[in-house]
């Protein structure tokens, strides 16, 4: 016969159930309008304010210390281990429970009457929400966590301890509570449903309190995303309460239990229903959070960027603020020196800094080229100026290959760079793009020893220029575009040693380009016997093509080993393309029209030879006196040089050729102007080198593997 105490309770184990299995019918209700007006008829705050982190954090610290010495138990583990090192700051969390205790305490009669008298879960939710209706709604979610924690830490206290004390295995008699080891493989389906639920509980929780630690000057709490995250917590504190009650009647149900409820898996498939409708509630917020911190991120960059901004355009007593302002506030300001130990940015205190602003794609050429600038004539010109090196990196992408490429470009630069590329301030990346125009290409952007910005780009002026444009301000570059003219030297530099002696000696020289090695047979040979007839002196050097650097390298051994003319190494190749490239973008920065510009339209003609696969030749007397053409003309031209031979013994071959060149009439041609569109500085307007008309702009995709 049953005892009166044993009935009471597996009754008290039947209406647990009962309450636990109302959760269905209940599942969806909640999210109803009018539902939502029930739960918010309930808030009614009176403006106190709860610290609940601490609170929380002990609630966390009870929580995962027994949902793994519950799965210690469910897989036949003895004993118990300590999960979790208790790093809880006790004095403050008293100091926050000190007026709490009383309706934490409440709050566990509630859930523990309830839950024992069988009553319906929404209805106890609902009241506990009543008793804390003068509470903001995180710490309506902690404190009711915060009664659970109690509850379910005394319940397994006891369970963990009833083998081994005998005050705990008497009340765990007193409390028929089940011998968990016993019962492990029925009753490992109910706990790790309510572990699940318990996880899921705690996040949304934790969710919910990082919603009300937004910095408001930041982020406003009457706009989207954050409104929008306010709107949803009422629903989502409803179902952390409701989910309290159900895991409370879960443990309950242990009181007593029957083998009908070990065996019964209705229960862990309603916790597990909840685990996954609660789950849903963290996803939806954590993606709401997600878009308050990008708000939040953008915010603060924008103010960032308004602040280096105000900087920069500020007159500055030396150029040492603007330089620590390029760094993330975080990051120790040291660089790495051409000796590549760490210094402080202070060595570059009041001297002119050249920031070299490039990504990771940087050309060797161009590191070998600015070297031989900042090391060779910068020092023989006792020009003081410094370097400074600073990569523009996707942060997303980032990855031990990036890294390894980083490292090997600093490796080989000889000046100053940075420690790391995510030491840049975001902010400064933002102004970098936007206001410098930095998109691929490389620029440089020079600073005078008080900070202020000389030129947003240097590049241009020192490739054409070198040295002798310090302090590579745009006034001194705009002074020499004045003073200069379309010669032999503005077009070939120094990257001829011999042109100085073939000018003195009056020779013909001809540079020619292209990668169609029949042409450049045919059209070295023949002008070479056009040179003979006439019994001129002629030179001839192949500058090859623009990003060709694999198929030019090729035709430039055929040329040597044929004997067919002159024909420049991979440097003087890549910088005489670079520095035609940054005529027209210097010219372009300047607003030089194309229509008045003879410098321009001459930059412009050859690199739109450069963009077809024809070849092309340009012819120079002395200084100053040229022809060029396309390949086709050029190549025709002399093959009928018959037709002109007579007009040039009179007039001299450079007249001649031009003469009979503007005699060739072209009714079919196609002209193509390819320039880098990650460069910046695209002019608008562009002339047909051939006919002169307006060319029509296309997009081009290019992948060009070498």
């Amino acid at each position: 016969m049953a005892t009166p105490i044993s009935l009471s309770l597996s009754s008290l184990a039947s209406k647990s159930q009962q309450l636990v299995r109302n959760e269905r019918r209940m599942l969806a209700a909640s999210d109803d309008g009018a539902m939502m007006k029930q739960i918010q008829s309930t808030h009614a705050p009176d403006g106190r304010v709860v610290d609940v982190k601490p609170i929380l954090q002990v609630i966390d610290n009870v929580l995962h210390h027994i949902i793994p010495n519950i799965d210690h138990a469910m897989n036949g583990g003895t004993g118990h281990i300590d999960a979790l090192d208790d790093r809880t700051n006790s004095s403050a969390v008293d100091g926050a429970l000190d007026a709490l205790a009383y309706i934490v305490h409440k709050i566990c009669c509630e859930v523990s009457c309830k839950c024992s008298g069988g009553g319906d879960a929404h209805a106890t939710t609902m009241g506990i929400l009543n008793m804390l209706s003068s509470y903001s709604w995180d710490a309506k979610v902690v404190l009711t966590l915060a009664a659970f924690a109690v509850n379910f830490g005394e319940f397994w206290l006891i369970v963990q301890l009833c083998t081994s004390n005998s005050l705990a295995k008497s009340v765990a008699l007193l409390k028929q509570l089940p011998d968990i080891l016993e019962h492990s493989p029925t009753l490992k389906p109910h706990f790790d449903a309510l572990n699940k639920l318990i996880n899921a509980m705690i996040d949304v929780t934790k969710c919910i309190v990082e919603f009300t630690e937004l910095p408001s000057e930041f982020i406003s709490i009457d706009v989207p995303p954050l409104s929008t995250a306010m709107a949803h917590i009422p629903t989502a504190t409803y179902w952390i309460i409701w989910s309290v009650v159900a895991c409370a009647a879960q443990v309950t149900g242990l009181v007593g239990m029957r083998h009908e409820f070990i065996t019964s898996t209705s229960e862990a498939w309603e916790l597990s229903s909840l685990a996954h409708k609660v789950s849903s509630i963290h996803e939806h917020l954590q993606s709401l959070l997600r878009l308050c911190y990008q708000r939040i991120d953008e915010k603060k960059l924008l103010e960032a960027f308004e602040d280096f901004k105000r900087t920069i355009e500020t007159p500055q007593m030396d150029n040492l603020k603007i330089l620590l302002k390029i760094f993330r506030k975080e990051e120790t300001y040291y660089l790495s020196n051409p000796d590549k130990t760490k210094v402080l940015i202070d060595v570059l205190r009041r001297k002119h800094v050249l920031l070299l602003i490039s990504d990771l794609d940087i050309s060797h050429e161009e590191i070998r080229v600015l070297e031989a600038l900042y090391k060779g004539e910068r020092v023989s010109s006792e020009l003081n100026y410094e370097i400074l090196w600073l990569p523009i990196v996707d942060r997303s992408t980032w990855n031990d290959g990036y890294e390894q490429k980083f490292l090997s470009l600093q490796s080989i630069m000889s000046w100053y760079t940075v420690n790391h590329p995510f030491a840049i301030e975001p902010a400064v990346i933002k102004y970098i793009m936007e206001v410098w125009g930095f998109v691929k290409k490389p620029i440089a952007v020079t600073l005078d020893p008080q900070g202020k910005v000389l030129c947003p780009n240097a590049l241009n002026m020192m490739w054409i220029w070198g040295n002798s444009v310090f302090p590579f301000s745009s006034e001194k570059e705009e002074s020499f575009w004045k003073a200069e003219a379309w010669t032999l030297e503005l077009l070939v530099d120094r990257l001829e040693p011999n042109l100085p002696t073939w000018v003195n000696q009056q020779k013909v020289v001809c540079f020619y380009g292209g990668v169609q090695m029949e042409w450049i047979e045919s059209f070295t040979t023949v002008t070479k016997g056009v040179a003979k007839a006439l019994d001129i002196g002629l030179e001839m050097v192949y500058v090859g093509k623009n990003n060709a650097k694999e198929r030019v390298k090729k035709i430039t051994g055929l040329i040597k080993e044929k004997k067919l003319s002159h024909a420049w190494e991979d440097d003087n190749v890549w910088f005489f393309w670079n520095r035609l490239e940054s005529m027209l973008y210097s010219k372009t920065q300047h607003g030089k029209a194309i229509e008045n510009d003879f410098i321009k339209q001459e930059v412009m003609t050859l690199l739109a030879y450069d963009g077809s696969e024809n070849g092309w030749a340009v012819f120079f007397t002395g200084s100053d006196e040229m022809v060029r053409a396309n390949g086709e003309k050029v190549l025709s031209s002399m093959k009928s040089f018959d037709e002109w031979e007579k007009l040039a013994k009179q007039m001299g071959f450079i007249p001649a050729l031009r003469k009979h060149l503007e005699g060739i009439i072209d009714e079919h041609h196609c002209t193509r102007l390819i320039l880098p569109g990650n460069s910046g500085g695209i002019p608008e307007k562009v002339q047909c080198a051939e006919c002169g008309r307006p060319m029509e702009m296309y997009f081009m995709y290019r992948c060009c593997v070498e």
